[in-house]
């Protein structure tokens, strides 16, 4: 198993962030079958003010290139992440088009 850390901001819009949450309170079923077939096998969001962290478990051979691959042939995921682009907003040191952004560990206990 390995565990990822993973973070994202939204739009600073209260109206949009309340909207956020309710989609990720239903998540299109074919959504949720693209994470579980890619590998993952737990995800968590959560959120302060705007910002996101997503901690995400997976198969010991996951691969964020199959994943991406995968979605890009996914209609209906592709449709979410449109849907998600509403919301989020990219870090300020993000590279052009990326959304969730790997964050390092630096400690562990």
């Amino acid at each position: 198993m390995h565990r990822y850390c993973l973070t994202l901001d939204l739009k600073d819009d209260l109206a949009l962030i309340a909207e956020y949450e309710k989609y990720h309170k239903q998540v299109w079923p074919e959504v949720l079958k693209s994470i579980s077939d890619s590998g993952i096998t737990a995800m968590e969001i959560y959120r302060f003010d705007t910002r996101l962290f997503m901690i995400m478990e997976s198969v010991d051979d996951f691969s964020f290139e199959k994943k991406n691959e995968a979605d890009a042939v996914n209609s209906k995921v592709q449709a979410w992440e449109t849907l998600m682009w509403n919301f989020q907003e990219p870090l300020k040191k993000a590279m052009k088009g990326e959304k969730w952004v790997l964050m390092n560990k630096i400690f562990e206990l």
